[in-house]
């Protein structure tokens, strides 16, 4: 019986050798994968931007006016008149007629407001204003024929002071999308290669893009038909010593 206890220390004495090596490899393979993982969560984040300059494709272009009348038939009446000279104004002015259209006409009745006696008491019981939109590809048509509206007035046609809110818009950004974004991730790399460079580096792959969104703005304020496009790219590189 004392020879079997003598004879399994061992064997004993050899499996705790082998667990404890085992674990110590295990031990090592695991921080050395740590350290290799953590190696490469080194990163740098940048920003590239990418802008232009681009002139409006589109104008919208709203002429209204007023008119007040005692007589609801002859008011509409006044309202075709001037409704159809506006549109020959523009024909002149070389737009198309389907680049114009017009509006219901929006009528109030003075008498008809819970007023009291104010309504009673106006010079003219009905007022309406009409609007006739010019929606044309023809941006500077459409600016040198706004500096003629005087002319309107000349007939009689009181032009209202929105009907200068002129918008212009930039229809066309599908196509410059994809060089504005090449540009900006360009820009971005370049960003990146140089921090790199100063931080004794190397400039590893992408970890992740972020495209941006595109903004479409007005130049200025005194230049609505010329719109300043911009994208701004956010890229993570890896780093490497």
């Amino acid at each position: 019986m004392a020879t079997e206890k003598t004879s399994s220390i061992p064997a004993f004495t050899i499996l705790g050798v082998l667990l404890f090596a085992g674990l110590g490899a295990l031990g090592y393979q695991l921080s050395h994968g740590a350290l290799e993982i953590k190696k490469l969560e080194r990163t740098v984040e940048v920003k590239g931007l990418s802008e232009r300059e681009v002139a409006a494709d589109i104008a919208i272009w709203p002429i209204t006016f007023s008119i007040a009348d005692n007589d609801l038939s002859a008011l509409y009446q006044n309202i075709q008149q001037k409704n159809a000279s506006v549109l020959e104004f523009l024909q002149r002015n070389g737009f198309k007629e389907n680049e114009a259209s017009v509006s219901a006409p929006s009528v109030v009745d003075k008498q008809a407001r819970e007023y009291g006696d104010a309504g009673a008491n106006a010079k003219y019981r009905y007022t309406a204003s009409s609007t006739i939109t010019v929606y044309s590809s023809q941006v500077e048509k459409v600016r040198e024929t706004m500096i003629q509206v005087a002319e309107l007035g000349q007939q009689g046609i009181p032009i209202a002071g929105d009907s200068y809110n002129t918008q212009f818009i930039y229809s066309k950004l599908n196509e410059i999308k994809p060089a504005m974004i090449e540009e900006a991730t360009k820009n971005a790399r370049e960003a990146a290669n140089k921090f790199a460079k100063d931080s004794d580096s190397t400039l590893g792959k992408i970890k992740r893009a972020n495209q941006g969104t595109f903004s479409i703005e007005n130049r200025d304020s005194g230049t609505a038909h010329i719109k300043k496009v911009r994208v701004v790219s956010t890229v993570e590189y890896y780093l490497s010593d």
